[in-house]
């Protein structure tokens, strides 16, 4: 697929369409606002990340290195 001549379709059919509905469902796809990763989040995993922010900011963590030294067997 040559993206470039997908847009230009596109752009030909938007100036052949006097279908207001369309010219409106297009525009609305690009003034929405970006969509925040953290709303498709549960409030379990909402709660993890809170409460391993609180751990970090507490101090309570290891380093990669601490963690992963156990499984390379030094």
């Amino acid at each position: 697929m040559d993206i470039q001549l997908e847009k230009l379709e596109i752009i030909r059919q938007l100036l052949e369409t006097n279908d207001e509905t369309i010219i409106a469902s297009i525009k609305k796809v690009f003034t929405r606002e970006p969509k925040d990763w953290w709303d498709d989040l549960n409030e379990s995993q909402k709660e993890e990340i809170q409460l391993s922010l609180q751990e970090a900011e507490e101090g309570k963590y290891s380093d990669f290195d601490e963690f992963i030294t156990p499984y390379l067997g030094k």
